[in-house]
């Protein structure tokens, strides 16, 4: 792994299978939305409560919704019990690099 936008601090991370994205979730709130990019991580606020794993799955829905990807190709895989969560997209690295770019960086606080 290697980090892909330090400079700009974008949270992406290229893989061999895709990209992670460094996230900060805050369940229960007002509304499911994208808040920006702060602290390197993409900020991301659902209704969803943490329990019972409702939290996670409003995030991925939410991703995948806003992003236009398949749900079944994003997966938590570190922070599952955590606000800090790593997410990975699965797909061709430079094609979501391409996409997923100027989605964050209009976001970046």
């Amino acid at each position: 792994m290697r980090l892909l936008c330090c400079v700009t601090e974008l949270p992406l991370l290229v893989v061999a299978d895709g990209v992670r994205v460094a996230i900060r979730l805050t369940p229960r709130a007002r509304a499911a939305r994208l808040d920006g990019v702060a602290d390197g991580r993409l900020k991301v606020a659902v209704t969803a409560p943490p329990a019972e794993n409702q939290a996670n799955e409003a995030l991925l829905r939410l991703l995948a919704r806003e992003w236009r990807l398949p749900q079944r190709s994003l997966a938590i895989v570190g922070g599952a019990k955590s606000r800090d969560k790593l997410v990975h997209i699965a797909g061709d690295p430079r094609e979501l690099i391409a996409r997923l770019s100027p989605l964050l960086a209009e976001k970046h606080c």
